[in-house]
């Protein structure tokens, strides 16, 4: 009987060290979320420096550190289950094992250094979430100062706006005076006449019938033109953009020259008349060739009358 009483205290006593291993574990796992929120902390110090990787990589972390509470919580669960297990069986054998009770109280013992490192843990916690808040403090104060410095952009494009339209009424002046000048020398020459805000040369005027090399008369009239460009681009300021278009047009009626098409002949007399206009001492920064073939009409019918309107030069003075 005295045997049978020892053999069943010494299996008592072999249950306990698994106990023991579990709260060994039970530590190692708080020890280790305890590293882990140390390392969080860590990044979340380091990752403050970048606004938008820096919230995209705290929001992955407080995802893992979350899922690390959930593992930890169903530790937690599952040890305390086997801990109740314990008090059971603990209950069941105190009847026959008072030796048990030194033991049992180790094991409380160990239980409030366990539930000491847990306040611990929730302390740690706490501090995350102080620094998350902080976080989130300088995020807002960022989100101000990226929209303050929207405003400045909005401000600064509206002084743009402001500024090229000054730089487009002071062209318009330049533009006006332009006109003026050519419309008191050419206004007795037959052909040339002004429509909206171009300066426009019948075809005959300047160029033979199905040519692109300006004729006589054509070459003093572009002279007289590069004369008076001259004289008020002298006054044009540097900062104010403009540009003097150069821009051909021919009629509907088919071509019978040595153009493939009325796209070249135009194009090859406003390129002509730009040449001379270099060779007059022109900027060619400030001129541009363009040609239209028969696509820009101004008159649509199909008289003679009508396609000699439409074979023209004209001449626009623009900003780029």
């Amino acid at each position: 009987m005295a045997r049978r009483s020892r053999r069943s205290i010494r299996s008592e006593l072999n249950a306990w060290p698994g106990y023991v291993d579990a709260l060994s574990t039970l530590l190692m796992v708080i020890i280790f979320v305890l590293l882990v929120f140390v390392l969080g902390q860590a990044f979340l110090s380091v990752t403050l420096n970048k606004r938008q990787q820096a919230l995209d990589q705290l929001e992955h972390e407080v995802a893992r550190l979350a899922q690390m509470l959930s593992l930890e919580h169903s530790h937690t669960t599952a040890l305390q289950t086997e801990i109740a297990t314990l008090h059971k069986e603990h209950e069941a054998d105190v009847s026959t094992a008072t030796s048990l009770t030194a033991q049992l109280n180790q094991q409380t013992s160990e239980r409030d250094t366990a539930q000491s490192h847990a306040s611990a843990l929730d302390t740690q916690l706490a501090q995350l979430n102080a620094q998350l808040s902080a976080v989130s403090a300088a995020l807002e104060v960022s989100e101000q100062t990226v929209q303050e410095r929207d405003h400045k952009i909005d401000n600064l494009g509206m002084q743009l706006n402001v500024a090229l339209a000054r730089k487009v009424e002071q062209l318009q002046q330049y533009r006006s005076e332009f006109f003026g000048r050519l419309r008191s020398v050419m206004q007795d020459h037959k052909g040339v006449q002004i429509v909206g805000d171009r300066f426009v040369f019948q075809s005959e005027v300047l160029f033979p019938v199905g040519s692109a090399d300006l004729s006589s008369e054509g070459v003093e009239q572009i002279k007289i033109l590069a004369k008076t460009l001259r004289q008020v681009a002298a006054q044009i300021p540097p900062d104010v953009p403009w540009i003097l278009r150069v821009d051909g047009h021919a009629d509907r009626l088919p071509i019978h020259t040595a153009f493939p098409s009325n796209w070249e002949l135009s194009s090859e007399r406003a390129i002509t008349v730009v040449k001379l206009l270099i060779a007059e001492g022109i900027n060619p920064h400030h001129l541009a060739a363009t040609g239209f073939s028969d696509y820009q009409p101004l008159d649509n019918g199909t008289t003679a009358e009508a396609y000699a309107r439409n074979r023209r030069i004209e001449f626009r003075l623009t900003d780029r």
